[in-house]
């Protein structure tokens, strides 16, 4: 399969830090202008948000904040953890009757720009078995011991259990990886009408509606926060890359308020060295 490149809203964390303190100056018009030439995932929100309703998102009396660098990060969690996954609420006329803000996510970044892959490349990275991993089918244990982990994860496949993931063919298997491993997973959204992502974090993050109050991400670099619905264009892809310094037992789990407690967690254990 030929390498994807991701523009992840992490990526310009920095610029948006800048944008931050100019902003307090008066000048976030010209912050604006040069992030959006710049980072496409922000020029996508810009055009995005303001078009949404009309564009009545630009009156400051609605929520007017929500277009600009701030509304971004809240939004995407570039540079830290999207603050509607964390407490933050979407505004109730962005919701209009749903329950799931996944679904609204979901069809916000439905268009992103970002690699994509078809239902049938879906399906095959899904039912892949990584190369030097064990997998125990009976004990839904996927095993690495190499310093070096890849995997897909197909989140909501289709034909199989709905909020879940599928990795190797198996449904939300324990992994195991050796402290000090570098991780590499490529996480497919293959829901047809709702946002999911993949973050590794502690143990206690599963059981929580909203698992990002109660646990952070537990390495650096160990969250895909959210991707699209997929289009005419594929399904969405993201990478996440991070080393399991600490051994201990994680979990993986979508961080969309809901799913995990619906079934989108499994195990994450990182074994000591020997």
């Amino acid at each position: 399969m030929r390498s994807r490149t991701l523009v992840r809203p992490a990526a310009v964390a920095a610029s948006l830090a800048v944008a931050t303190v100019l902003a307090a100056c008066g000048t976030v018009a010209t912050v604006h202008r040069h992030v959006a030439a710049h980072n496409t995932q922000y020029t996508y929100y810009r055009s995005m948000m303001g078009a949404y309703n009309g564009g009545s998102m630009m009156d400051g009396a609605r929520g007017g904040w929500m277009i600009g660098g701030v509304g971004f990060r809240w939004m995407t969690g570039a540079g830290g953890i999207p603050g509607w996954m964390h407490g933050g609420r979407l505004p109730g006329y962005m919701m209009r009757g749903s329950t799931d803000p996944g679904k609204i996510m979901g069809r916000f970044w439905a268009n992103a720009p970002g690699p994509r892959v078809s239902p049938a490349q879906a399906t095959s990275l899904g039912d892949r078995v990584p190369v030097g991993a064990h997998v125990n089918r009976a004990a839904d244990t996927i095993t690495f011991t190499s310093a070096s982990v890849r995997l897909s994860v197909v989140a909501s496949p289709a034909g199989g259990p709905d909020e879940t993931f599928r990795i190797a063919g198996l449904v939300n298997p324990k992994l195991v990886v050796p402290a000090g491993a570098r991780v590499t997973m490529e996480v497919v959204n293959a829901d047809p009408d709702t946002a999911h992502g993949l973050v590794v974090t502690g143990s206690q993050g599963a059981s929580s509606d909203l698992p990002m109050m109660t646990a952070q991400p537990a390495f650096v670099g160990s969250a895909v926060w959210f991707l699209g619905n997929p289009t005419s264009a594929g399904m969405h892809a993201g990478t996440l890359t991070f080393t399991a310094i600490t051994p201990g037992t994680y979990r993986y789990l979508c961080a969309v308020p809901g799913h995990a407690r619906q079934g989108m967690t499994g195990a994450f254990i990182v074994t000591a060295s020997h």
